[in-house]
């Protein structure tokens, strides 16, 4: 064969392998040339599009958490609110150029929020409409409104909602169609894959997630990061899993280069590094804007940095956006911002430990109820009661969702094995085993010691101070989530409509608020 005819072959071949998606990476003049690409991400809005007040101490439901230093914030100030996220976004894609930033959403992102509630979510998603977001994951809170209404949400947003690893069961495919996306971003081609909460049907109520089937993230990931590796220069997750379970997945899954997390709302800066792959998040509730910069030379990353721009109120404003959300507001401004109330010191919300918040919701369900005691769901989200005037989407921020309250009648020994549950939870040596916060409790005292083995951490559990008896039953208060059995709380799980009183919980909260002259936090 003469060389014209190799060449023409040669040719030939090139063809056909382009015309099948097929690049020649291998090829050095085809790979991409040098370049720095830039990710922006965010996690866990939780409905907040306004600022709001912090401090050092507690200021969300992660950032009082002694264990967690890392997440404080630096000083008092005010932060966050899409103002300040669309100016800090705008400023960077002016830096950096539009072709070459990437904005994800790691999930939990419009109900949580009596704005929410009003909008049904679609305040939030008009904003990321405004602010321009490229992708987001599913996390277990945007299926509070349900299904049907997550899919209304996914007509009017301008960006793809996804989870790899939330199957519809009506379709036998992932939810809302393809399970990652392939981004050209400048001339680097950028895969994302998108995984959703394993355990959101531990967390929610079984109307709003029917018809959906929830697998295992890294199982998931584990079959589709090969089709990614094969297809981009950049492989990226974007998980609402919380970081123990990123942690795993990167040890277990490889090929992956970054994971963009949500879910646990840490504050992940500098990045983890595991097993090669970099792990980031920018804590919740719009404080912080996240920023990973890809530095691509020869086809290949060269470098990975990471950045966390707080968003003090103080150093980013965006009037368009500011416009849009009064405009939004306008509507049901006196819903809102009427004050119910007003607090006499910080009332804060724990996740992993006792909540003042919610001791004190407890302790008025106790009264409320008559019961013995009561038990709560420890709970992720929700912003700290600042002293003074406290507003009505203040409180409803802690509790958005209309559960109502319920009473019911349980034995000494089931009262322990939901103490014992709670701390499972916590501590599970699976990280994809631990669902939910500290169980919150009033009329109840316990000691957990975590290095006990399982079945044994409990001890010194006293009702009204007298020692739990197995034998005996107890009336408890609680709410109808928790009837559901929630947080695996099996011993809870009654039929609601047995055990409701038909009142909502936050309808007696909000009534002590009015009725009380200071509310404390106990």
């Amino acid at each position: 064969m003469n060389r014209c005819c190799i060449i023409l072959l040669a040719s030939i071949i090139g063809v056909i392998l382009a015309g099948k998606g097929v690049v020649g990476y291998g090829d050095e003049e085809s790979r991409p040339p040098s370049a720095v690409i830039t990710i922006l991400h965010t996690c866990d809005f939780h409905g907040r599009h306004m600022p709001f007040v912090v401090g050092p101490g507690n200021a969300t439901s992660q950032t009082g958490n002694p264990n967690q230093p890392e997440n404080r914030f630096e000083h008092e100030g005010e932060i966050g609110g899409f103002a300040a996220l669309a100016a800090a976004v705008n400023k960077i894609r002016r830096e950096r150029g539009e072709q070459n930033v990437l904005l994800l959403h790691a999930g939990d992102t419009f109900s949580d929020d009596l704005l929410g509630n009003l909008t049904q979510g679609e305040a939030i998603i008009r904003l990321m409409n405004a602010v321009g977001y490229d992708y987001m994951a599913l996390g277990n809170h945007d299926f509070d409104y349900g299904v049907k209404q997550t899919r209304h949400l996914q007509q009017l947003a301008t960006f793809p909602m996804r989870a790899a690893n939330v199957n519809d069961q009506e379709t036998g495919g992932p939810i809302f169609g393809e399970p990652f996306k392939v981004f050209m971003v400048g001339e680097v081609k950028v895969g994302v894959l998108t995984i959703g909460y394993h355990n959101t049907d531990q967390t929610t109520a079984a109307k709003n997630i029917r018809g959906l089937q929830f697998m295992d993230g890294i199982e998931v990931a584990g079959r589709y990061v090969p089709q990614l590796q094969s297809q981009t220069d950049v492989v990226v997750v974007l998980s609402h899993q919380g970081t123990a379970v990123d942690e795993l997945l990167a040890k277990k899954v490889r090929g992956i280069d970054l994971i963009v997390g949500g879910h646990s709302h840490d504050r992940l800066h500098p990045a983890r590094k595991v097993n090669g792959t970099t792990i980031v998040q920018a804590m919740s509730d719009t404080a912080a804007l996240g920023e990973v910069r890809i530095k691509i030379t020869n086809g290949q990353i060269e470098k990975i940095e990471d950045e966390l721009h707080m968003l003090w109120t103080d150093d980013f404003s965006d009037e368009a956006v500011a416009r849009q959300i009064d405009a939004m507001r306008k509507p049901h401004r006196k819903q809102l911002e009427q004050i119910i109330g007003t607090a006499a010191a910080p009332i804060a919300r724990q996740y992993k430990q006792d909540s003042p918040f919610d001791v004190l919701v407890a302790k008025l369900l106790q009264q409320h109820a008559g019961t013995d005691l009561a038990l709560l769901p420890g709970v992720g989200y929700g912003i700290t009661l600042q002293p003074g005037a406290v507003r009505r989407e203040a409180l409803y921020a802690l509790l958005p969702h209309p559960v109502k309250v319920a009473s019911l009648t349980l034995t000494g020994k089931q009262i322990r094995n939901t103490l014992e549950q709670s701390v499972e939870n916590l501590t599970a040596k699976d990280p994809r085993q631990r669902v939910g916060g500290l169980i919150q409790s009033s009329g109840l005292t316990w000691t957990v010691n975590l290095d006990s083995p399982k079945g044994a951490k409990i001890k010194d559990v006293k009702i009204g101070g007298v020692a739990l008896d197995d034998a005996k039953q107890y009336t408890v208060a609680t709410h109808s989530g928790m009837l559901q059995g929630i947080h695996r709380y099996e011993e809870l799980k009654q039929d609601a409509a047995k055990h409701g009183s038909g009142k909502k919980v936050i309808e007696i909260v909000e009534d002590y608020f009015r009725s009380s002259n200071m509310v404390s936090p106990p």
